[in-house]
């Protein structure tokens, strides 16, 4: 007797739902099961595209070309990232674990400075321009917005980014009783910050919270399917 890959898939995810649900009654070995599954799964699935789309055809592939083709003076980019995986593997041994700390110090650099560029021109930067364009009349009549309306919005959330921006300032002065206190204005902008980044925080918690019960949701109604699938009743 054959048996359908739908009905395997459908067993499975009916198995994994009942494992990680089984943490409502607290902490206990099959929600462990869950969890380590998934993260050897993740693990594997994150080593096999590392492998596959980086690896192999960025370093095992060219270097493989050029020791058949024996053009060697094409290697020479080559030498560096083999530097660092041999620098890597340098931390098996004690000893040498200390050069490996070349090739992290590396990686670490070159992280922090993508992290910088990308929050510099995907973060900041547009924000500091979408602020500016709310301002922007010429745009806004061309929309039927009035000029009203368009330097409300616009004041709303200037008025939003500067004082949000203002409660994570945390310079401030000393006090004769040993104290700190910031500067009265600050002090004043960061506590009206604290009121936008609490509703912002609201927000992304509602957003959040509604995606999980949508989630919830679908997936207790597969295990209804399934169970009545199984069951043949229609």
């Amino acid at each position: 007797m054959s048996i359908s890959l739908d009905l395997i898939t459908g067993a499975l995810s009916f198995l994994f739902t009942l494992l990680v649900l089984s943490y409502l009654i607290g902490d206990n070995p099959l929600f462990k099961i869950a969890v380590y599954l998934f993260v050897g799964v993740a693990s594997g699935y994150a080593a096999a595209v590392i492998f596959w789309q980086v690896l192999y055809p960025k370093l095992f592939l060219p270097t493989g070309n050029i020791l058949l083709s024996g053009a060697y003076d094409q290697g020479v980019l080559l030498v560096v990232p083999w530097l660092g995986v041999a620098f890597i593997f340098m931390k098996i041994s004690p000893r040498l674990a200390g050069m490996a700390r070349i090739t992290m110090a590396f990686i670490v650099g070159a992280g922090a400075a993508v992290t910088l560029a990308g929050a510099l021109s995907g973060t900041l930067i547009p924000q500091v321009m979408a602020t500016i364009n709310f301002f922007d009349t010429g745009t806004a009549s061309a929309r039927g917005i009035s000029a009203f309306e368009v330097l409300g919005n616009g004041s709303i959330l200037l008025l939003g980014v500067v004082t949000s921006l203002a409660y994570f300032h945390f310079g401030a002065r000393p006090k004769p009783d040993g104290s700190t206190k910031r500067f009265g204005l600050i002090d004043l902008f960061a506590w009206v910050g604290r009121i936008f980044i609490g509703i912002t925080l609201g927000v992304i918690f509602a957003g959040v919270y509604a995606a999980a019960l949508t989630a919830l949701i679908e997936r207790i109604s597969s295990l209804v399917i399934f169970i009545r699938t199984l069951l043949g009743i229609s």
